[in-house]
């Protein structure tokens, strides 16, 4: 098994514990993404340059994983 796959496979685990299955949809799916993707956004708005930079990296690393693994979940779908 790749290790795509073998992370994909710990997502839909985390997802099924919580019972979110009925929500993984392709809609609320992109949807999720977009909004994670707006909170990334969100670290680095009203800030120059140089404070973007002080941007505590652990909350960068966070919300690129909630997009990495809504793009995931969304991928493996119907594909």
């Amino acid at each position: 098994m790749s290790d795509l796959n073998e992370v994909i496979r710990h997502l839909k685990e985390f997802r099924d514990d919580r019972d979110w299955k009925v929500f993984h949809d392709s809609k609320n799916l992109a949807s999720a993404k977009a909004i994670e993707a707006a909170e990334l956004n969100e670290l680095f708005l009203w800030k120059t340059i140089k404070e973007s930079e002080q941007v505590d990296p652990n909350r960068i690393k966070e919300e690129l994983a909630d997009v990495l693994a809504y793009s995931l979940l969304i991928c493996r779908l119907k594909y």
